[in-house]
């Protein structure tokens, strides 16, 4: 009788085990650039995590930055790649835990021009209208932002929803100039990137955060933080972080982004849903 009890509950842990392996996990990634793009670069890492670490992972984003907070806040994702400041912000609601983060790289906020455009100092930008990807975009658009504002510049902002968009609207002529990151500007098309030139840069900051929803068991997530960092250890895991323009990634720890949260950044219409 012992015996039966013993094989049934063993059965039915095998079972339990094999259902949550085969369960599929979303992971999201923010919209910095066009969803194509983004599943062209992120779906072959996904697929190569979900191999190491038996976990079967889905690629997921959203039509805009915007869009992307509000499926955070309403811990839509199981895991997702999202910016130092989303980290701080839905860190503490609804509890996205670290997972990695990449190692020795900081990101810093730039703003590009025309190659050809006259202006030589962010001086000039007083009362133009300038393009950024979303109000919380943090490196590209608060940190820009921030320090326009710094210098008692009066100038209007045009959220145009990503990154590229943003590359190429500065490109055409649209407006002046526009605020972007150094990693999304390296993965511009060519024909786009040599248009523009760099005339400011930021000071470095933790990077974007790979956080998982406080409900993924703690299982998953180590399955797939060890997959992670692991990644730079095999040829194919190699070229596939250098697609993304990432050496490779590193554990992390929710108290990483404390260089963040010194910023005291208070955006509370645009990114809580408020």
């Amino acid at each position: 009788m012992h015996l039966k009890s013993f094989i049934l509950g063993l059965l039915v842990l095998v079972s339990s085990t094999l259902s949550a392996q085969s369960e599929e996990m979303t992971f999201g990634i923010v919209p910095q650039q066009a969803a194509s793009k983004l599943a062209r670069l992120w779906s072959p890492v996904l697929d190569y995590v979900s191999r190491q670490s038996g976990i079967k992972i889905q690629f997921a984003t959203a039509k805009d930055i915007p869009t992307f907070e509000q499926h955070l806040d309403a811990g839509e994702y199981d895991f997702a790649y999202m910016n130092p400041y989303h980290f701080t912000v839905f860190n503490r609601h609804p509890g996205y835990q670290a997972v990695v983060r990449a190692r020795d790289k900081e990101i810093k906020g730039i703003i590009v021009v025309r190659k050809d455009s006259p202006i030589q100092s962010i001086e000039e930008f007083d009362q133009m209208t300038l393009a950024f990807p979303a109000p919380a975009a943090f490196a590209a658009s608060i940190l820009p932002r921030s320090e326009l504002l710094s210098r008692g510049l009066d100038f209007q902002s045009r959220y145009v929803s990503s990154h590229d968009s943003v590359y190429l609207a500065v490109a055409k002529g649209i407006y002046p100039a526009g605020g972007g990151v150094i990693r999304t500007f390296k993965n511009i098309a060519p024909e786009i990137r040599d248009q523009l030139r760099v005339l400011w840069t930021s000071r470095g900051f933790t990077p974007h955060a790979i956080a998982a929803h406080p409900d993924v068991s703690a299982e998953a997530l180590s399955a797939v933080q060890s997959a992670l960092v692991a990644m730079e250890k095999s040829d194919e895991g190699k070229a596939l972080l250098k697609r993304l323009n990432i050496r490779g990634f590193e554990r992390a720890e929710n108290k990483d982004w404390d260089d963040v949260r010194s910023l005291q950044i208070d955006l509370p219409t645009s990114i809580t849903g408020q």
